[in-house]
């Protein structure tokens, strides 16, 4: 497995792969709820801004992807998954890590993301990178509107939150 940029003829093969991924997701909620890919658009842009990464097999096909955005000081994390044959491998680690140096990089101050607080491979996987629960006095304005908006399309106000890794 290697990691790199993704391509822009791979914004629909990332679609798949992030429908593939929720069926786990499904499974772990315990939901019926039909999957929905991120608009191409903003794999795009987040492609255009040098932070859409791809874990590819030996083939060199995408089987994992991470897309993210700088917004204010930090990298947000707006989507990551792998297909399910190959979850639990590394393969979301090792794309993490790759969010995490590419924000050291760009000399932000922090990785943030959403996730479900109780499912093994969301909120506790993070914790094992080092994230930490945000409570709303420590959480910026945009990861509020983020979990609000969550909220707002019916997600579990209970299961949600905002996590950050931050460097200083």
């Amino acid at each position: 497995m290697s990691l790199r940029p993704a391509r822009p003829d791979e914004l629909s093969r990332l679609a798949d792969i992030e429908i593939d991924a929720f069926a786990a997701l499904a499974d772990a909620l315990g939901v019926a709820r039909d999957a929905n890919a991120l608009p191409q658009g903003v794999l795009g842009q987040s492609r255009e801004e040098g932070l859409l990464f791809v874990a590819a097999n030996e083939a060199d096909r995408p089987i994992g992807f991470l897309a993210g955005t700088e917004i204010g000081e930090t990298f947000y994390v707006i989507e990551l998954d792998v297909v399910m044959q190959w979850q639990r491998r590394g393969v979301g680690r090792r794309l993490m890590l790759e969010a995490v140096k590419a924000a050291r990089v760009r000399k932000l101050n922090g990785v943030t993301l959403t996730t479900d607080r109780y499912v093994v491979f969301n909120a506790p996987f993070y914790r094992s990178l080092g994230f930490e629960l945000l409570g709303d006095e420590r959480m910026p304005p945009y990861l509020r509107q983020k979990l609000d908006d969550e909220i707002e399309n019916g997600m579990d106000p209970d299961r949600r939150v905002a996590m950050a890794l931050w460097f200083k």
